[in-house]
């Protein structure tokens, strides 16, 4: 590995030469040339030219404790002293991976006793399937295959979980999705509502799921799965009356309810978990990101004992990867999560720091181009919208977000965008002054958009 080249346009010229990044244009990124980062520290990444960049993103959603956490590398480093790999298969496990099950255990919702490890949300999505489907064969309902999904929920971008999630942009790169995935409008309160008040519409919303099931038919439907807030579909908040409904047709129609905490999981929301914030009991929980804090790949799914006391009459369960609880991502997750309960960091998020988070966001709802401020915790969105009194949206979609996403990178500021949606989820360990700066540079941003289409 080249680590010694002297300048950035060196190392652009091996990246565009040797590198695939994900979901880019590989011309476009080939011609611009990559950004690169050389290190972090709490909220903040300093690239090749010496810029320090505000992480408005945490990474991918991940880092929930903030870069530079000498705690997690110290793990890594004395696990990898002592056991750097073996796998869990052969009737084996390691120390790191049985602790880190018990902690799991500890932090989750009641019931949730039992994990199974992978690397990625996208192949614990991948397992949920595989779960689904064979907990119905063991009940001796083997039609029970479907998995039900919303438009624009996000599961991954294995063919599978793809399939499961709703991206649309992502199925016409298919053939996706692949027989025995199905999906319902998104709970879109601002766009999908029309005058409903937001809880009429939740209730509106979850009967989707119940209109699919019935046809369908229930006998044909394994589970339905969706984000407490779906993240990469735009920040989508549902109404407080929305999963709570769709609990009690999960329920009605004996369909399975999965909750994908992948974003939500770990306190960003204000509480462990996203499902908690919004008063479910699911069945599974896919678990990644913050459960590492993106410091080194694991990912896994809870599993409910109602669950599990039929997987253990099913015999071989003729699944897994090998890294699956791999004993460094285990031990990392393991002081992770410890430093999350330990230091009250959760607790934080839901009476300190996400109150204020909101309220600052919530200061752009008088920006001419913001048409609806959302958010939970420490995520949140800015929809900009071309009229705010009647809701229109750009055209093409998309145009308004690509140029503030422009203008967030050239201001050393990472806000995500998705079609008009500029997205932030940053660190739980965030401050009000660097969330002052934050929403600062954010504003600024804003203002050159809004001059650039002619919003002003």
């Amino acid at each position: 590995m080249n680590l010694v080249l002297n300048s950035t346009a060196e190392w652009q010229r091996e990246d565009r030469e040797h590198h695939l990044h994900p979901f880019t244009d590989i011309a476009q990124l080939s011609k611009k040339g990559v950004r690169i980062i050389t290190r972090a520290d709490g909220v903040y990444l300093w690239d090749s030219e010496g810029e320090k960049i505000i992480d408005g993103m945490a990474g991918l959603w991940c880092v929930n404790v903030g870069y530079g956490r000498k705690e997690l590398v110290d793990a890594a480093t004395k696990q990898m002293s002592e056991l750097a790999y073996y796998n869990t298969f052969f009737q084996t496990t390691t120390m790191p991976a049985t602790a880190l099950a018990s902690l799991l255990a500890e932090v989750t919702p009641e019931g949730m006793n039992n994990v199974f490890y992978g690397n990625s949300g996208s192949e614990s999505n991948d397992t949920v399937a595989r779960l689904v489907w064979r907990y119905w064969d063991t009940m001796g309902k083997t039609d029970k295959k479907t998995i039900i999904s919303r438009t624009n929920g996000y599961h991954g971008s294995t063919v599978a979980s793809a399939s499961m999630g709703g991206m649309g942009y992502m199925h016409k790169q298919g053939p996706m999705p692949i027989p025995g995935f199905v999906h319902i409008e998104q709970p879109h309160w601002y766009f999908n509502a029309g005058d409903m008040d937001e809880d009429e519409y939740g209730i509106k919303a979850a009967h989707k799921l119940e209109e699919k099931i019935l046809e369908l038919g229930a006998e044909n439907v394994g589970a339905f799965i969706g984000e407490p807030i779906q993240g990469a579909g735009g920040v989508i908040v549902p109404p407080d009356s929305y999963w709570p409904e769709i609990q009690k047709i999960c329920r009605k129609h004996d369909i399975l309810l999965v909750s994908d905490e992948v974003i939500c999981g770990f306190g960003r929301t204000g509480e462990w978990f996203g499902c908690q914030s919004f008063g479910f009991e699911p069945d599974m929980m896919t678990m990644a990101k913050g459960m590492s804090s993106g410091y080194i790949p694991i990912s896994g799914v809870m599993v409910h004992d109602r669950v599990v006391d039929v997987l253990r009459e099913s015999g071989d369960f003729n699944h897994g990867y090998t890294y699956s609880g791999h004993p460094v991502s285990s031990a990392v997750a393991h002081a992770n999560i410890s430093i999350l309960r330990d230091e009250g960091i959760i607790e934080r998020v839901k009476t300190e720091i996400g109150p204020y988070f909101q309220a600052r966001l919530r200061e752009f709802s008088d920006h001419p181009l913001v048409g609806q401020v959302r958010g939970r915790g420490l995520i949140g969105a800015l929809e900009l919208v071309k009229n705010k009194e009647t809701r229109e949206r750009f055209d093409p979609a998309g145009r308004a977000g690509t140029i503030c996403r422009d203008h967030c990178f050239e201001n050393n500021i990472i806000i995500r965008a998705t079609g008009d949606a500029m997205l932030f989820s940053p660190p739980l360990v965030i401050t009000k002054g660097e969330i002052d700066e934050l929403m600062e540079k954010a504003k600024k941003c804003l203002d050159l958009t809004a001059q650039d289409v002619g919003v002003i």
